[in-house]
């Protein structure tokens, strides 16, 4: 079985079984093509219907080595809330983390194999910006301290997109100089704004669409783009609380841990061709 393989088919029943992976199930990837290439497996393997990806930042010095300041990850239908005070799950025995995020509405798709569209031609595919909470988790506990090579090979280490109210008049790009203030069951652990965020939200639609072209991919309407920290990444456990302010909007959730998925495997060794 090659390396890209194996990593993914562990990855895919791990989150599947919500159980924790000790060592990084496979030869860790050195390029960004082979990290994205497990990823891409991984999704075939999967199954899930993708409805949006997760955007996160590739810290110095490892974006001028790798030639990229963010990565991309998947968000899949059953793992997209759109409740008021939602319970989200994480992997209890692998890495779990909170964090603040702007939530963008595709409206539609760009123009096949377009890339490096200027901003203005990035606004025209939005039809919506929301306040939001990605949860953070994979089976793997070293899945971030690996570093972004590892977090792109496992879903980006996305594990969930709780989507919160819209911003009213969010074309002005006001919302960018918004406070914003996380906290774990009512302490602040972070506070920020979207400007201390590379080129902003839009910025990170920007480079998921030519992240996605890379790759034979794009952005769908109605998608979901999950646009990066804004305060930070936040190790959360089961039973506590996260919540976000940004301005005067609030979006809160309770964390819990991920159960099983039921009548899965073998969809799984269908898909990786196993008997």
């Amino acid at each position: 079985m090659e390396n890209r393989d194996r990593i993914a088919q562990a990855f895919v029943a791990a989150r599947r079984d919500a159980r924790g992976l000790a060592q990084y199930p496979g030869d860790r990837p050195t390029t960004l093509g082979e990290a994205y290439g497990v990823q891409d497996r991984a999704i075939a393997l999967d199954g899930r219907t993708v409805v949006g990806w997760k955007v996160g930042k590739i810290n110095a010095p490892l974006d001028t080595q790798l030639g990229a300041n963010r990565l991309a990850g998947p968000i899949f239908a059953d793992q997209l809330f759109l409740d008021a005070t939602p319970v989200l799950p994480v992997i209890a025995d692998g890495f779990a983390a909170a964090e603040a995020e702007y939530c963008i509405r595709i409206a539609r798709s760009p123009a096949p194999g377009a890339c490096r569209l200027s901003h203005d031609a990035v606004l025209e595919l939005i039809d919506a910006v929301h306040v939001g909470i990605e949860i953070a988790s994979s089976p793997y506990p070293g899945i971030n301290a690996d570093g972004p090579l590892v977090t792109i090979s496992d879903y980006g280490n996305n594990h969930g997109l709780l989507v919160g109210a819209e911003i009213p008049g969010w074309r002005d790009g006001d919302f960018i100089d918004w406070p914003v203030v996380s906290r774990i069951d009512g302490a602040v652990i972070g506070k920020a704004s979207a400007r201390t965020m590379l080129d902003g939200p839009i910025g990170a639609v920007s480079f998921l669409i030519d992240c996605l072209a890379s790759r034979g991919l794009t952005l769908a309407a109605g998608q979901w783009v999950s646009s990066g920290a804004v305060t930070g990444v936040h190790p959360v456990a089961p039973g506590q609380r996260f919540d976000a302010e940004f301005g005067s909007l609030r979006v809160s959730c309770a964390i819990d841990a991920a159960m099983p998925a039921q009548g899965m495997q073998g969809e799984l060794r269908h898909a990786s061709g196993a008997e």
